[in-house]
């Protein structure tokens, strides 16, 4: 049995690893990596391995550095069954037909350039048509029901407390009369964020394969970042401006719609309208109606007295889709809230907002995740003063703030917690998805409970 890191090694984007057992080729996850756009095409393109020699892939969840490559896989001959809950089936169905027309648009919008001429046309990473090829090969699972991905590998899907339908992936693996217990956390969440369950915490395993994005670090707790919220759209709003947020289209989008609305239904943000400027975000809220059964009771209980009956519906905010609704937005007067993709303020109608609005002193601009170097998400982060957005330096004149109680990693309490669950028992525990400083700094308090740890580099493999 042996485990190479094709992914989120040393990193926190691109989840890849691949097991080999029994002569199979077992692959978890297949996500896109982000970061400095010139970096990421190439890294994106070239598959380490084989793609044809891939039996199944196990998902974790539908963020897109996690489904996100599915298509590219696809493309260069992976003919296998794919498996993850049916929650985030339906999510990677809709996040790689959007970033396979992303891929699309951005090759041919390339190619018009006066610069390429007399140069080879650029190719997408990959097209719509390997997109749908992709999620034709998708198979629900159920959480703790038991399925044979390779022959040798009984897997089971846990809570992972992350977004809706995600999991941590239990194999129990037995290669020539040997078992061992292997489990990939996928993304952790957090106890008592809105919406998801709680996470599963592991138990009897050898070998845990473990996200560290936030080993440095506690969250604010998610009650601190309701009210923080509340706090910066009111004082926005009394200066009369607009609070914009970028967002992920899954998880994060819902979450603020849903604080949004329970301070609509107190009496907190009167007469303020928002905004959801995000067609993938609306579609993706329309998954998340369909599936009240991965709710909390918490959710479900505030859906029972809402008088909308929905977590992510009331009457003052609007989904918009089209393009014209988006571009009437940046002349609306007066206070408001938009929510807009992408998470990372890389590409979409957030880039927009920003250009409109970071010049205005009024105005807000809410960072609510991780970003990425070299992304303008992280550069706002930092306090830079100034940033450019499509091409052209902008003034940040606009308030800049950041909450990372919304955050649905676990930070390191949790992580501690997570892994502490299998002291004296687990043989070592591999760091994917993090950085180096927030690893080194779990990968210390780790080892001096007793734990074996490895931070693998990228395509490094380990004996199982």
């Amino acid at each position: 049995m042996q485990i190479t890191f094709h992914g989120a090694a040393q990193t926190v984007t691109g989840s890849r690893h691949l097991l080999g057992l029994n002569g199979q080729q077992l692959l978890l996850d297949c996500g896109l990596f982000q970061g400095r756009r010139k970096d990421t095409y190439a890294r994106n393109l070239t598959l380490p391995f084989e793609a044809a020699t891939v039996e199944a892939v196990v998902l974790s969840h539908a963020h897109i550095d996690h489904c996100g490559n599915l298509p590219n896989l696809v493309r260069n001959g992976f003919a296998g069954s794919i498996h993850a809950t049916q929650a985030t089936i339906h999510l990677t169905d809709l996040l790689t037909q959007d970033s396979a027309r992303i891929q699309e648009h951005d090759a041919a919008f390339l190619n018009k350039r006066p610069s390429r001429q007399g140069q080879p046309p650029i190719e997408p990473l990959y097209t719509l048509e390997d997109a749908l090829r992709a999620n034709a090969l998708l198979h629900p699972q159920e959480y703790n029901s038991p399925f044979r991905p390779v022959p040798g590998a009984e897997a089971r899907l846990v809570e992972a407390g992350h977004i809706l339908g995600s999991a941590g992936v239990v194999l129990d693996l037995e290669e020539h009369g040997r078992h061992v217990r292997l489990m990939f956390s996928g993304d952790i969440g957090r106890p008592g964020l809105p919406i998801v369950p709680d996470p599963v915490l592991p138990q009897d395993v050898d070998y845990l394969v473990m996200e560290c994005t936030y080993g440095d670090r506690s969250h604010e707790s998610s009650d601190e970042a309701f009210h923080s919220l509340r706090q910066l759209v009111q004082r926005t709003a009394a200066r009369g401006g607009k609070v914009i947020i970028p967002s992920f289209a899954v998880g994060r989008a819902q979450t603020l719609v849903y604080f949004l609305h329970q301070m609509v239904n107190a009496g907190d943000l009167e007469q303020i309208p928002m905004f959801v400027d995000s067609p993938l975000a609306v579609s993706v809220t329309d998954v998340f109606r369909k599936h009240p059964e991965c709710f909390d009771p918490e959710t479900r209980a505030f859906m029972e007295k809402d008088p909308h009956g929905t977590a992510f519906g009331f009457d003052q905010l609007t989904y918009t889709r089209s393009v014209e609704e988006s571009k009437a937005l940046n002349e609306l007067e007066g206070p408001a809230v938009i929510i807009s993709a992408s998470g990372m303020a890389e590409s979409g109608r957030i880039l927009h907002h920003l250009r409109n609005h970071i010049g205005d002193p009024r105005n807000s601009v809410l960072i609510t995740s991780w970003m990425a170097p070299h992304t303008l998400g992280r550069r706002l982060a930092e306090g830079q003063k100034r940033v450019s957005i499509f091409g052209e330096e902008y003034a940040v004149q606009a308030e800049v703030a950041s909450l990372d109680g919304l955050s649905a990693h676990g930070g390191q309490p949790f992580l501690l917690e997570y892994a502490g669950a299998l002291k004296g028992r687990a043989k070592r525990i591999f760091l994917v998805h993090g950085e180096p400083g927030p690893a080194a700094a779990l990968k210390e308090k780790l080892e001096a409970e007793g734990f074996a740890v490895s931070y693998p580099r990228q395509g490094d493999s380990f004996e199982l």
